[in-house]
């Protein structure tokens, strides 16, 4: 999702009327195929409130906060199913970071300056400013919150949660969150917690890397563990049927990119991991077609590199040796590490998700990597913050890396546990 080290560019929409095609309108034109139709037990808190809830927002002034992954189970966006409902209110549309449809690459302010016609206000979270201000608070009942996460620590949109949430204290306002599934399940916590003197729009709150909680039991831990100013009223529309044990394609709802970035779930998985290499100077795949799955430098050998990392026998996991040539790449790319240079390397294929473990394989490779180009490998002062801690070079060499978490996370597990609404 959000690079810390990309520089920042602005991205304006055009002053016509027509929205941008979102990732989700792109996916579905590709399978124009396959029938609009719901197959899946699990129904949405999106589906919830639509269904079964509606006379809670009924007669009300609402804002939303979403953005193309917030869809009901049936593909319709959450924006167009408000509209269409009688005595429904709908103010204004905030989007997080990558934009309403998707549109923007990490790193990319967004302005929409009023030009999306056939929408109410639509205002970035992820451009001027980083939350709402007072003024667009102001005659609201209601905020709602409706976005896919992914499950890792430093996904910006769980930060921007928080952020609507301090706002809707300061005004008054009643904040409401439709849960949608953990991708990644809800069982597994993986990684170090954040020493919240790295906080940062990356890294808000104490929690690990991977943090196995839905977005609705997250907003529940932030309130009731006072990790933000104020006390907001918070209710959770919780989703029905799904369970912590499933994974998403399990769920059976369509996979949409929650960020240009992550294509699919296997991208998901490995994501958590991967993303800390952003805090080197070795390519995470950006500008390819496989984000996070493959990896390199032009300064890698890639067969001994594969060969190396195979021989380490990590868990549900192989590696091929490749070569790829990273491009700037329209909404999911701004200046890539080495771009139009071919970069060698390895790409991970996941052979066994129950067993992968995300965070342990990418320090191994980051680790394999710094000990066989001490040379060449450089990390970047921002790996800090994406790792929550000063001890990343000291714990990446550690022997044991599962025992390093194991009690913080136990401790976080525990604690946790007291904000889960599904079993």
């Amino acid at each position: 999702m959000k690079s810390i080290f990309l520089g920042i560019t602005f991205v304006f929409i055009s002053s016509c009327s027509q929205q941008p095609k979102s990732i989700h309108q792109t996916d579905l034109e590709s399978n124009l195929g396959s029938p609009n139709v719901n197959l899946s037990g699990v129904q949405l808190g999106l589906d919830i409130l639509l269904n079964e809830k509606i006379d809670l927002i009924k007669n009300k002034n609402i804002a939303l906060v979403t953005n193309h992954s917030g869809v009901d189970s049936y593909g319709i966006p959450n924006y167009e199913n408000l509209m269409k409902i009688k005595d429904v209110h709908l103010k204004i549309i905030f989007s997080p970071e990558h934009g309403l449809f998707g549109e923007a690459a990490a790193g990319e302010k967004v302005n929409y300056n009023g030009q999306i016609k056939t929408l109410p206000e639509v205002v970035s979270l992820y451009g001027k400013n980083r939350k709402p201000t007072f003024e667009q608070m102001e005659n609201l009942d209601f905020i709602i919150y409706d976005i896919q996460d992914v499950g890792a620590r430093f996904y910006t949109y769980i930060t921007t949660l928080g952020l609507i949430m301090e706002t809707a204290s300061e005004s008054g306002v009643k904040v409401l969150v439709l849960d949608r599934p953990n991708p990644i399940k809800g069982k597994f916590t993986e990684g170090p917690i954040l020493d919240l003197k790295y906080q940062t729009f990356v890294g808000y709150y104490p929690i690990p890397i991977r943090y196995g909680l839905t977005v609705g039991e997250l907003a529940n831990m932030i309130q009731g563990e006072k990790w933000i100013e104020g006390q907001p009223s918070l209710e959770i529309i919780k989703m029905k049927g799904w369970k912590r044990d499933l994974w998403f394609n399990e769920t059976n709802l369509k996979w949409i990119k929650p960020s240009p970035n992550i294509p699919d779930l296997t991208t998901a998985i490995i994501y958590p991991g991967m993303c800390l290499l952003e805090g080197t100077n070795i390519s995470e795949g950006r500008g390819t077609n496989k984000p996070f799955k493959r990896f390199g430098a032009p300064w890698i050998n890639k067969e001994i590199l594969s060969a190396k990392l195979n021989n380490l026998n990590l868990p549900g996991v192989v590696f091929k040796p490749i070569s790829f040539i990273p491009t700037s790449i329209k909404g999911m790319s701004v200046n890539p590490k080495f771009k139009n240079q071919v970069c060698y390397g390895s790409e991970i294929i996941v052979t066994d998700r129950e067993k992968y473990l995300s965070v342990i394989t990418g320090m191994e490779i980051i680790n394999l990597i710094k000990k066989t180009y001490p040379s060449n490998f450089k990390l970047k002062q921002g790996i800090n913050r994406l790792w929550g801690n000063t001890e990343f070079i000291d714990q990446i060499s550690t022997e044991n890396k599962d025992g390093l978490f194991r009690l913080p996370l136990e401790k976080f597990n525990r604690i946790s546990k007291r904000y889960w609404l599904y079993d």
